[in-house]
């Protein structure tokens, strides 16, 4: 998944040329092959870059704390400080991408069309279900029931997720089918999502070329002025962040200037089928139940959708350990295995969501259908669980988000906004927003 309103000064400084490449699938397993040595778990090891240590009173520009210098309960103790179960140590050189994949039991990119329609029934009978539940519960309740249909309505995504990675169907017309049909009531146009989005994986955590939660340029950042840069802080740089994805999907899937000529006749149809949407179902609902049921059944749902997409993406690809790195430092097996983060959720979400939480083994092969992502995740962590950072969603993590992960750096990978100058929006969140932090002691498989 992917998601990012940081695309709108991405678009300014002209980047957007660099994404017009054809996509690029993630390397497909090479399983006749033989198995490399087993990596069995250890304490974290005295590897990876530095982080912005998130204070609650700080002066700008503070010192970055380095996780290389410490040693395994240190570094297991700042993990802790910034909401995290564990951060994986750096990846040794000389391990491919295919190698990690050779690790994994063959039967988890096995496609079984009864499991793929199952979550096409579990995600349409649950959001008529919230729909339902919209329309008798009293008005004080309908936050509550907003937010299960927008968790419902979030399936209907992943449904079109693994259509985009050819991992619903052996069939790839019905796939096709079936993602612009699941995505059209997001109204969000299938083809175009998934050229950006296959790009995202075969560039995760590269900078200039990833179109998902790419950190801010320093030399952006200058030239921000007045009302835009206000704009700007207060979507990155608070909760309203969990909402950013509301621009990515404004700014990448609609202009037909960001695709080949190649790409535009089928990304003209995915277009066309959500303005179909638009046309048809969106004015009946407003003709049946007035501009306050459009608002009540369909952008309220709508909205809380994109509350998980960028949930979801910015805790999978955002971390203070984590870097972004310029293309000639950039390794495929370090930006899939230790640069994408699993997050465990309440069940009854990542049952909604069909596993999208289980992110991890997706970016090593995007290729696994959702329902086997749990079994890929047992075998990562029992091959390669040194490597990989885990946590389980938690406030504490979400104000380091929030707070401090902003602009690219080269040697802290990230530091705020504020980190010349003190602001008092960001002062004021670290002082008051939550910092609850529950440690579990392993992720759910």
């Amino acid at each position: 998944m992917q998601g990012s309103f940081a695309g709108l000064q991405r678009l300014d400084t002209g980047l957007r040329s660099n994404c017009r490449h054809p996509p690029l699938l993630s390397a497909k397993p090479l399983l006749a092959r033989r198995q490399p040595p087993t990596h069995r778990r250890q304490p974290c090891a005295q590897h990876g870059p530095a982080w912005h240590k998130p204070q609650d009173a700080r002066q700008a520009g503070a010192p970055a704390m380095n996780f290389t210098a410490m040693g395994p309960e240190a570094r297991a103790k700042k993990a802790e400080e910034i909401g995290y179960r564990s951060v994986g140590a750096d990846l040794p050189d000389g391990i491919s991408l295919a190698e990690i994949v050779r690790t994994m039991p063959k039967e988890v990119f096995d496609i079984k069309p009864w499991k793929s329609w199952s979550a096409v029934v579990t995600s349409i009978v649950s959001f008529a279900a919230s729909l339902y539940l919209i329309s008798v519960v009293p008005w004080y309740l309908l936050p509550v029931a907003w937010f299960l249909s927008g968790t419902a309505f979030t399936g209907w995504f992943v449904v079109g997720h693994d259509c985009g990675h050819r991992a619903f169907s052996k069939n790839q017309l019905v796939e096709d089918i079936v993602g612009t049909l699941a995505f059209m009531p997001l109204i969000y146009p299938f083809e175009p999502w998934r050229i950006k989005h296959n790009h995202h994986h075969a560039h995760t955590n590269k900078l200039v070329e990833d179109t998902a939660w790419h950190p801010v340029p320093k030399g952006e950042v200058e030239n921000w002025a007045g009302p835009r840069a206000a704009l700007f802080k207060i979507f990155l740089g608070s909760p309203l962040k969990l909402w950013a994805s509301v621009g990515h999907w404004a700014i990448w899937h609609f202009n037909l200037n960001l695709y080949t000529e190649k790409q535009k006749p089928r990304v003209k149809i995915s277009i066309a089928a959500c303005a179909l949407f638009m046309a048809t179902v969106l004015p009946a609902l407003v003709y049946y139940t007035g501009w306050f049921g459009l608002v009540k059944f369909w952008l309220m749902p709508w909205l809380g959708y994109h509350f998980w997409m960028s949930t979801f993406t910015v805790i999978h690809h955002t971390a203070p350990h984590i870097p972004f790195k310029p293309a000639d430092q950039w390794n495929a097996a370090r930006a899939q295995l230790t640069g994408t983060v699993h997050c465990d959720f309440p069940r009854w979400v990542e049952f909604l969501t069909h596993d999208i939480s289980v992110h991890v083994p997706h970016h090593v092969s995007s290729k696994i259908p959702w329902y086997n992502l749990r079994l890929a995740h047992s075998s990562l962590q029992q091959n390669w669980g040194q490597y990989m950072t885990e946590c389980s969603f938690n406030w504490r993590m979400m104000k380091t988000i929030f707070t401090e992960l902003h602009i690219y750096d080269e040697d802290n990978n990230y530091v705020a906004f504020d980190w010349q100058k003190d602001d008092a929006f960001l002062a004021f969140q670290r002082k008051y927003l939550p910092n609850m932090f529950t440690p579990s002691p392993a992720a759910r498989t």
